[in-house]
């Protein structure tokens, strides 16, 4: 097992982020982690990647664990190379001719600043960033969030090539619903700090209350249902 998340318990003060949360990631596995603002994901992905104590609870990790945070959080004064070779900090050589390979529209952005770069682009500097570390899970918090649909979609393509070429697993923290089905087998519905429904995507999908109680009234592939 690649994450086990047990009964894990989050708060800020006297506000309760997670209240008894248990997931978990197998070797290899695509799984996502759905639910509205505010349910508690961010504060499930930094207590997963050590920047959030827990008050109660275990996490156990079996490999590397490198996190691609909400916002993508560019070093915008540094190319895209020098900010892809932060992400190897640990590491020696600094090699970043694999996350050329693995997206390459990155190549020929290499010496162009971060800060000038389109809203897709950057998130492929914050996934290629995070690869640097040479994970064996990759933890994405909300891949589309202020993207077009197709630059979304894109971004979502790589990391399936990543996870059948590396056998990288990933958890991906997502509120596009469709986006993140696309994606993963398996997945976690969060809502107000708990985890409420959990099964198969497949599983998911067909589940109407599910829709409309957590998946505003779209179906997962992003139209009007």
């Amino acid at each position: 097992m690649m994450l086990e998340v047990d009964d894990l318990v989050v708060r800020y003060g006297a506000a309760t982020a997670l209240d008894g949360v248990s997931l978990r990631v197998d070797d290899a596995e695509l799984v996502a982690l759905v639910g509205p603002n505010g349910a508690g994901k961010t504060s499930l992905v930094n207590a997963i990647s050590g920047l959030v104590r827990p008050v109660s609870g275990r996490i156990h990790v079996g490999g590397r664990v490198a996190q691609v945070p909400e916002g993508r959080q560019m070093f915008g004064e540094l190319s895209v190379e020098d900010n892809l070779r932060l992400g190897a900090w640990r590491h020696r050589p600094k090699d970043t001719g694999p996350i050329y390979e693995l997206l390459p529209d990155l190549q020929r952005l290499r010496r162009q600043r971060a800060d000038t770069l389109s809203g897709g682009q950057q998130q492929m500097v914050a996934v290629g960033r995070a690869l640097m570390a040479r994970p064996d899970l990759l933890v994405v918090d909300e891949l589309s969030l202020g993207l077009a649909p197709m630059i979304a979609a894109q971004l979502v393509e790589h990391l399936a090539v990543l996870n059948r070429s590396q056998g990288t697993a990933v958890l991906l923290i997502e509120q596009e619903v469709g986006l993140a089905f696309e994606l993963c087998s398996r997945a976690y519905v969060l809502e107000s700090g708990q985890i409420v429904a959990a099964g198969s995507t497949a599983q998911l999908r067909d589940a109407p209350e599910l829709q409309d109680a957590y998946f505003g009234g779209l179906d997962v592939e992003g139209t009007e249902g």
